[in-house]
This record gives C-alpha cells, structure tokens and sequence, in this order.
C-alpha cells in the first residue's frame, strides 16, 4: 500500500480496496499456496497514464520504495504510433502489474491496423 501510494478504501477480513491514481484495485486474502510464473506472459495486468508526469512520479516513487521490478523501464515501439513507456513491478503474491504511458493515445484503444500487442507479435 505505501510502497505506491495507494489510499485504502473499503476492507473487511477477506480483501481491501486500494484506490491508485483514481483506478481501483482489490487485493484479495487466499490461503492457498502461490507461485510465480515464468515470464510476464501469460498473466500481467496492466494500468495506463495519460500525463506522463504521473507515470514518472510513479516510476521514481517504486525505486525510491526499492520496490521488486520484474521488468525494468523501457520504450517499446519507439518510432510507431504504438510507441510508450512501460515498467512490472511484482507484488508479495506474484501478480505482475505493468504501468504504461502512451506518446499517442490514440494507441491505447485505438490502432486496429497494428498486432503488436507487449513483446511478442
């Protein structure tokens, strides 16, 4: 919770939910064993800036957290209008999350021409 600043909302003895940047998250208590995946595919989600100051801001706030990055900063596409900038962090459970700014919002939802969806093609 501290580590990216979210604020708790509601929780009661099997979840709590987190409000980041205005999106929320529902992180869910289980009692059965977990274990991470291999790569960052099959399983991430992913969460999407449209200032990229916030998406900054939140990149320096997890290193200066020394929080786990499964994958450091980089620019994919750089040059299409699919260009943006994306890093993982992992959470104690495994789940991979991925926070992306898109030079050109139109590629967030937009962009149907183009399949290059993360690394794969």
């Amino acid at each position: 919770m501290d580590g990216l600043g979210c604020i708790p909302g509601r929780e009661n003895h099997h979840a709590l939910i987190l409000n980041l940047y205005g999106h929320q998250l529902v992180a869910h208590v289980t009692k059965e064993p977990l274990t991470p995946q291999h790569s960052i595919y099959p399983r991430h989600f992913g969460l999407i800036f449209t200032q990229e100051r916030d998406w900054q801001d939140l990149l320096e706030r997890a290193q200066q957290q020394q929080l786990p990055f499964r994958e450091e900063t980089k620019n994919r596409f750089v040059g299409s209008p699919l260009e943006h900038r994306t890093f993982f962090l992992e959470d104690p459970f495994y789940n991979l999350m991925e926070f992306k700014y898109y030079r050109h919002p139109e590629a967030i939802f937009g962009g149907y021409e183009h399949t290059q969806i993360g690394d794969r093609t």
